[in-house]
């Protein structure tokens, strides 16, 4: 096993490390406190090349790799929150799954714009009725000529207000044991019949955009089918993989941030006239934040290389985003504990660790869905 990234992986880590460090950290209470979405830190990373990580140059890309976009997402991540989720969401779950499933058409027209950092994307799974159970979607897409015409309602849906195009997941009819076959489809934003709606009051990642999507007799042409008519469902599940890998990501970096605030802060302060770092309480913290950061971060980098290899990675990317999501959570509430009344303070930002961190074993499948999927994949039904 060679664990050593290669030097592009290196530099692409250490670009996303000083960019975050210069650009992202300076504002990351603000965008929390003001919950709005930074528009010229995506820009900024478009010019960049960050949005295009894991995708090849032909399809305006950086020609990186799924490792490579891990580390960026998990030093964005480690510096804010929201920036991280929302950074995660428009390459995984946007501009992924037409890299994955598009006909060369839909990618020169959807996905270069999105990978070269011109415009962002976003996927429209979740319905009010259709969470953790995606095979209920109510959405339907009915074929009236050369046409289709969606309707139906997305919630909690990521960079939506931001976006120029909607994969959208619509039901497109039933298969032959009566059951529905869903398709995903490709939505401009601007189509007539969509309304985006950002009303959501979060508790954390405030500066993520999470919509609502109304789809009211909204017509695209039938060539924005992404991949197979009947295989819709299957593709999301794909997509929802390669997701997790890069909410792991996130999760690590989360978790990175409160250990190395929580380190610092230990050294700096003085209780019974000595640093808190050297009771023997607060040094066993410290060893077991740390310990199973590097567990979550090996199990992120495994995932991905299984990812970059073409080999499965199904079982391995839901190992990761379970662990690394409910390490991410331990070691916030753990860095509070540490700052004691100052951790529970907005300055200090470990809190806002927390509250960020709590998203993540909600979102792109439960913690209890992870286990779910590790369940399966241990041969158990």
């Amino acid at each position: 096993m060679n664990f050593d990234l290669t030097e592009e992986q290196q530099m692409i880590r250490k670009m996303a490390r000083d960019f975050a460090n210069e650009v992202i950290q300076p504002r990351a209470i603000e965008i929390d406190t003001t919950a709005r979405f930074p528009e010229d830190i995506f820009k900024e990373m478009g010019k960049l090349g960050f949005m295009g990580i894991p995708f090849p140059e032909s399809e305006g890309g950086s020609g990186g790799d799924t490792i490579s976009y891990a580390l960026a997402v998990e030093e964005i991540g480690r510096a804010c929150g929201s920036t991280g989720l929302s950074y995660a969401a428009a390459v995984s779950l946007g501009a992924s799954p037409i890299h994955q499933f598009g006909t060369a058409e839909q990618k020169e027209k959807f996905l270069k714009p999105l990978a070269s950092g011109q415009a962002l994307g976003s996927f429209g799974l979740t319905e009010p009725n259709a969470g953790s159970d995606a095979g209920g979607t109510k959405t339907t897409a009915k074929i009236e000529g050369d046409e289709y015409v969606i309707s139906g309602e997305k919630c909690f849906i990521t960079n939506a207000s931001f976006a120029e195009t909607i994969i959208v997941t619509a039901v497109t009819g039933k298969d032959e044991r009566g059951k529905n076959i869903i398709s995903a489809i490709l939505v401009p934003t601007d189509s007539e019949g969509v309304t985006i709606t950002s009303n959501y009051d979060k508790m954390g990642v405030r500066g993520s955009d999470t919509a609502e999507i109304v789809l009211d007799q909204v017509r695209v042409p039938v060539t924005n089918l992404l991949g197979d008519e009947k295989e819709g469902f299957k593709q999301f599940l794909t997509t929802l993989d390669g997701g997790r890998i890069s909410i792991a990501a996130l999760g690590v970096g989360i978790a990175q941030a409160s250990l190395d605030k929580s380190l610092a802060y230990a050294k700096e302060r003085e209780q019974f006239g000595k640093p808190i770092s050297s009771f023997q309480a607060i040094q066993f913290k410290l060893a077991d934040m740390a310990m199973e950061i590097e567990l979550a971060r090996n199990m992120v980098m495994k995932a991905a290389w299984l990812k970059d290899q073409g080999r499965p990675f199904s079982k391995e990317a839901a190992y990761a985003k379970l662990f690394a999501t409910e390490t991410a959570v331990r070691a916030a509430d753990e860095a509070i504990q540490i700052h004691g009344g100052y951790g529970y303070m907005r300055e200090y930002e470990v809190e806002r660790y927390l509250r960020d961190a709590k998203l993540l074993v909600i979102g792109e499948g439960t913690s209890e869905i992870q286990r779910v999927v590790i369940s399966r994949q241990l041969g158990l039904r």
